[in-house]
């Protein structure tokens, strides 16, 4: 009996851990294991139920510059899901989106049927025109700040002088205290009389 009545608390116990999140396949439940092997990307749940409240993956997907005539080609949601996952597992090749092909999780969340292979990945973002496919993602990403616009905010500026070699761009003769004379990015705060000083003290 006391056996019983401990896998009933426990029972109880993991119930209050579980959260519901919405997602794009439905309402899901998240249980957080202490002492199970998990997924490292199981807190991604939890940002396909802010992409899917917002409406940012679905405004995403409708204005992607992307379509198949073929019956066979993989849907807008596979392409797009297989890139967003592969960035968001820190991948920095084609080859890499190998590694998430086995997820059997994040992929259903987004709506996807499956994550599709590294090759059908390149070809599909190949046919994404350069100009409406710059137009796309600069469009969201200015629709994602453009709301902090409209807000009071402070901007913390970092003086700390960065010294650049060769012909970069940016690069002029200013204060640089560990190599004086060479040239550097100024800080932002460097006035025009400060740089003609430097200048007259450097003999140019």
């Amino acid at each position: 009996m006391g056996e019983a009545k401990l896998k009933l608390a426990k029972r109880e116990e993991m119930l209050l851990s579980c959260a519901g999140v919405q997602t794009m396949a439905g309402r899901v439940q998240v249980r957080w294991e202490s002492e199970s092997a998990a997924t490292p990307m199981g807190q991604l749940a939890y940002f396909i139920e802010f992409l899917n409240l917002t409406g940012l993956w679905s405004r995403w997907l409708e204005s992607a510059p992307l379509s198949y005539a073929s019956p066979n080609a993989p849907s807008k949601a596979e392409v797009l899901g297989t890139w967003l996952l592969s960035v968001l597992s820190g991948h920095r090749r084609y080859a890499h989106v190998t590694g998430i092909r086995c997820d059997g999780v994040n992929p259903g969340l987004l709506g996807m049927d499956k994550v599709i292979s590294e090759d059908a990945l390149r070809n599909a973002l190949k046919r994404i025109p350069q100009g409406p496919g710059c137009a796309w993602l600069d469009g969201h990403l200015s629709d994602s700040v453009s709301a902090l616009l409209n807000a009071a905010w402070i901007l913390d500026i970092d003086t700390t002088i960065k010294p650049l070699y060769g012909h970069q761009e940016g690069a002029l003769i200013g204060y640089n205290p560990k190599k004086p004379g060479r040239l550097s990015a100024p800080a932002r705060n460097w006035s025009e009389s400060d740089d003609l000083e430097a200048e007259r003290k450097l003999g140019c």
